[in-house]
């Protein structure tokens, strides 16, 4: 049985022309700065967000931590939105690792603007910990694929300014929220951010972490702290390169079949979404109509041959990718209808 694979965006697979890219590839010691295929996925990947700078590596979430390790001081307090990536999902690097204090503020629809903000801010006292930095998530997993806008981002990033603040970004898929608003990721302000590859982008392997040369010196050695030194890390880069060159402009393809999607389950009686608030690739739908659990829900599914991932309780998540087309989408539904 055909399997449609709605659990995520990482179960893209790479494209024809990142296979040619490989199999041309010229490699030297990344570690040594001498791979020449890495060098340029820098300088590009540096250039698409705007930044003096990028570094290649492993994984959106060591990019995150590694970002985290260059952009503040052990002890720090860290303001993040409490469904974020950073704090939901990476082991609790953050502390573990990082050695960073979270401040988790509850959002709306994923974001914390400046009035939540300063609520959170410690002020000069000797049983807190200093206040070091302000992280963002864009778009928002757990809120559905929601998009930070650049005008959300700079009220954010202004009021950082006036106290002495960092702002980094989590944009493991910047790139939906620009072609989403057909705007360049360069529009999002912020001191730093990252940005995976290997999502809706379909590389195999890799984020990118870009901001000033001097923060991207510090993630450089902490990168090799963590364990993230690749050599001839251009067999990745070339995969890099094409997603960047190629792989964007699509993203519109995934978010309209994450609207049709939408629209169909909407249709469905004892399902909850409202298509309305999809905005791009990803959507949660509460199954309790049914009369059954999410991870029921999921099991029954994967029986039919479609394949979702849980959030909790009742709800269930959807991706739409590269290698979902409509007629995937039409017929996800109509099973969904067999239950």
């Amino acid at each position: 049985m055909r399997k449609i694979d709605l659990r995520s965006d990482t179960v893209t697979l790479p494209t024809e022309e990142m296979f040619e890219a490989i199999k041309n590839v010229e490699l030297g010691d990344d570690v040594y700065g001498e791979d020449p295929t890495v060098n340029r996925l820098q300088k590009l990947g540096a250039e698409k967000v705007g930044k003096e700078d990028s570094l290649l590596v492993a994984s959106g979430t060591q990019a995150n931590l590694v970002s985290l390790l260059s952009l503040t001081r052990r002890g720090d307090e860290v303001i993040l939105e409490s469904d974020c990536h950073i704090y939901y999902y990476e082991v609790g690097g953050i502390s573990a690792v990082a050695g960073l204090v979270p401040r988790p503020i509850r959002g709306d629809m994923g974001y914390i603007g400046p009035d939540e903000i300063e609520k959170e801010l410690r002020g000069e006292d000797i049983h807190f910990p200093n206040t070091g930095l302000i992280s963002l998530e864009d778009t928002h997993n757990r809120a559905g694929g929601i998009i930070i806008t650049p005008k959300q981002m700079r009220e954010v990033y202004d009021f950082a300014k006036s106290y002495d603040l960092p702002v980094y970004v989590d944009g493991a898929r910047i790139f939906n929220a620009a072609v989403a608003l057909k705007t360049s990721v360069k529009n999002f302000p912020c001191d730093a951010m990252m940005f995976c590859l290997s999502k809706g982008l379909s590389a195999p392997v890799g984020s990118m972490i870009c901001g000033s040369r001097e923060f991207v010196e510090k993630a450089r050695k902490f990168r090799k702290m963590v364990g993230g030194g690749m050599r001839q890390a251009g067999i990745l880069a070339a995969c890099g390169i094409v997603a960047l060159e190629k792989m964007v402009d699509r993203l519109e393809e995934d978010h309209k079949n994450g609207r049709l999607l939408a629209e169909g389950l909407s249709e469905i009686s004892g399902i909850d979404i409202d298509p309305e608030i999809v905005q791009t690739n990803i959507l949660y739908f509460d199954v309790v109509g049914l009369d059954m659990d999410g991870n029921e829900f999921i099991e029954k599914m994967r029986k039919r041959g479609v394949l979702f991932s849980d959030r909790e309780g009742s709800y269930v998540r959807a991706v739409t990718h590269r290698g979902i087309e409509k007629e995937d989408i039409e017929e996800t539904i109509e099973k969904i209808r067999s239950l």
